[in-house]
């Protein structure tokens, strides 16, 4: 079971982010124990016949795009994938090797569970022999169903599994009263993942819904399923699903998606579905639910009593399949390859058994894991290092409130408080979970799964009604990203992004500014974005704001969203300001917070140019070298769809030509990457 409200992450679809170090005097010391030095930037990646005033991007990028096309593996292709590369690859690799190397592991320790768990996956002689057999008893429930009321149980006991449906549960902080726990009820069930997907009739999105119906098909012929049309059917269901469904603009609002009400009233919006057995079988109880958005689920109650049973049976089973089936036969697999992969995001080959075992492990076992690559690539030194970035950046914004025309005193007395209500972490969790309870075995895959599954829904459902654990972390110290949680006004930047390149402790200060100081910025700023500017100090759903300020406020953002809503970043695919108006927002207040930090820093004494570029030029270089890369055609149209982060060649170009100081960096009078000073957009 997730948590209801998803963080302001750097980058959500794809690996991201930059980190750098801080000031010149700590360039001495590496900070991993496989650090190598790294170039602060490498000028071999500048592509000169562009002018930096017309396209940033390419300019500082090109050469480096040309060089480094996506490999066969992968969809997209950048500096942030390749740390997760290395994190996974070859750091958790060497981890993993080292403890599957040893003769004996006693049972319930992290060891043995990670051991067992990665020779399950890489055991695919007993995958091929079981076949679906692991999924049968789960199969037969499914078959067993009579009633709708039955359907409600089954779906219940398979949600518990992690099997999306209609509506479903989860547990997070109660968004206006941020210290207590309780159970939400959202959306969900669609395989396409977003609506745009059900009713876009481009030729693209058409295509992937007939490469849908098809995939569907292959796969209830090769489960031995008799459904007739069972592609058709489903689609047919979850395109009229989709279309009761909020679209992924309105699900930004924190306000008009809080609807608290009792558990009972779920019976009244929607008697057709029996939620006392749904919740049961989850092992939930609680009197309250907070409900994203209750004409959906009276809506979808009257399609479910308006489907065929055998419908809806159908639509569990395919659920089930498909969650599994990357860890069923290879037929199974490929086939969910071929559609989610290459389809929707252009991935053309599959990464090797060996590679998608390190991979499957730290997605099931990623804590465990942390705790191992945390002490072996993360020094407790390194944490003091990003907690003075971190109040680095708090003095500068706060000065940069001071500075506001557009917000009143006592509106910025408030942000104040905000300001310095924020808490970070750094690294990894100061107290490890006990996964001891866990039951992995050798060669049970499917099972191991579930049993991870089970764990995690229980331990989330035992927070329902007590007060929430403000220590607790929301990714694995090994992630490379980070992330804002309104609700506990906190940032949080895991290990696995401190480390070279990105944390790069022989670089410059501009450099280093333009990454991870733009990056702590970034997530600073996602506490006063169009949604986390609707939460207080404590993280709770209030008002902070003078009706006046507030106004100015959305007025400023309406502009950047509507100049990132001109940007067609494909062929008939426009980018969704409205969507991407929080990301964008946090790169153009991450940036200029980074920037007025670095000039700070200086005292008035500026260094001399390196490289032939000074100091202002090697921020914004910093920059773009964070965000360069290659994506797929068919990844750039899912990005532009679903995702809530623009493309990375616009998170380069999108905010600069709003900022003075990137004019007078490069000595910029004209050029697509210049805007008037009337046209600028200047929030934080």
């Amino acid at each position: 079971m997730n948590k209801k409200h998803a963080v302001k992450l750097l980058l959500l679809a794809a690996i991201t982010s930059s980190m750098a170090a801080c000031n010149s005097q700590s360039t001495s010391e590496q900070v991993g124990a496989d650090s190598t030095k790294v170039p602060a930037y490498d000028l071999s990646s500048i592509d000169s016949s562009y002018k930096p005033c017309d396209d940033f991007d390419d300019f500082a990028n090109g050469n480096w795009k040309k060089n480094n096309p996506i490999p066969s593996t992968e969809s997209r292709w950048g500096a942030f994938n390749i740390l997760d590369k290395e994190n996974k690859e070859v750091r958790l690799k060497g981890i993993i090797a080292e403890i599957t190397q040893q003769t004996e592991l006693k049972k319930g320790t992290e060891e043995q569970q990670i051991a067992d768990y990665y020779k399950s996956f890489l055991d695919t002689a007993t995958i091929e022999k079981l076949g679906i057999t692991p999924l049968q008893p789960y199969l037969d429930k499914i078959n067993g169903i009579k009633t709708l009321e039955d359907w409600s149980k089954v779906t219940g006991e398979l949600q518990k599994m992690g099997i999306p449906t209609f509506e479903m549960f989860g547990i997070d902080a109660d968004a206006r009263n941020s210290s207590m726990n309780a159970l939400y009820a959202s959306q969900g069930g669609l395989s396409l993942r977003e609506r745009s997907y059900y009713d876009r009739t481009d030729s693209n999105t058409v295509n992937v819904r007939k490469q849908f119906v098809s995939h569907v098909d292959t796969m209830f012929q090769m489960a031995g399923f008799t459904d007739k049309d069972p592609g058709k059917t489903l689609l047919d269901f979850e395109t009229k699903l989709a279309k009761l469904q909020l679209t992924n603009v309105q699900r930004r609002d924190p306000v008009k998606t809080y609807n608290k009400v009792a558990f009972s009233e779920l019976k009244t919006l929607a008697p057709q579905f029996n939620w006392e057995s749904y919740a049961s079988e989850q092992g939930i109880k609680s009197d309250t639910i907070i409900v994203e958005d209750k004409p959906y689920v009276k809506n979808a109650g009257a399609l479910l009593k308006a489907t065929p049973l055998e419908t809806l049976k159908l639509y569990t089973r395919w659920q089930l399949l498909s969650h599994f089936a990357s860890f069923l036969p290879k037929k199974f697999d490929d086939a969910n390859f071929r559609f989610y992969a290459t389809v929707m995001s252009g991935q053309k080959e599959q990464k090797k058994r060996t590679e998608r075992a390190i991979r499957s492990t730290d997605g099931t076992l990623g804590m465990p894991l942390g705790k191992l690559f945390a002490k072996k690539y993360f020094p407790e030194s390194s944490k003091q290092k990003v907690s003075d970035m971190i109040e680095n950046v708090r003095k500068v914004y706060g000065e940069r409130i001071d500075k506001l025309t557009w917000m009143s005193d006592s509106t910025k007395k408030m942000a104040h408080k905000k300001l310095a209500s924020f808490t970070y972490k750094i690294g990894y969790p100061d107290k490890w979970k006990d996964y001891s309870s866990i039951k992995i075995g050798p060669g049970t895959l499917i099972d191991n799964l579930i049993a991870a599954a089970y764990y995690d829904n229980n331990e989330a459902v035992a927070k329902i009604g007590k007060p929430v654990d403000k220590k607790e972390w929301l990714m694995t110290p090994q992630t490379v990203n980070a992330y804002y949680n309104p609700l506990n006004n906190e940032v949080v930047f895991p290990a696995g992004i401190l480390q070279p390149p990105f944390f790069n402790p022989n670089a410059d200060d501009a450099i280093n500014y333009g990454g991870i100081i733009a990056v702590i910025g970034h997530e600073f700023t996602h506490g006063f974005d169009d949604q986390g500017s609707q939460f207080d100090a404590d993280g709770n759903l209030k008002n902070w704001w003078g009706a006046a300020d507030r106004a100015n406020f959305d007025k400023l953002t309406k502009r950047y969203i509507d100049y990132f809503s001109t940007i067609e970043a494909q062929p008939g695919f426009k980018i969704n300001g409205a969507l991407t108006i929080g990301e964008n927002v946090a790169d153009l207040g991450g940036l200029t917070l980074a920037y007025h930090a670095l000039e700070q820093s200086f005292n008035g004494k500026e260094p001399a140019p390196i490289d032939g570029f000074t100091w202002k030029q090697r921020f914004f270089l910093g920059w773009a070298q964070v965000w360069h890369g290659n994506t797929t055609d068919a990844a750039l149209r899912n990005q532009i769809q679903t995702d809530p982060h623009s493309p990375a060649r616009f998170r380069i170009n999108g905010p600069l030509p709003h900022m003075k100081e990137f004019q007078d960096a490069w000595g910029c009078t004209s050029g697509k990457m210049v805007l008037a000073d009337t046209a600028r957009v200047v929030i934080w």
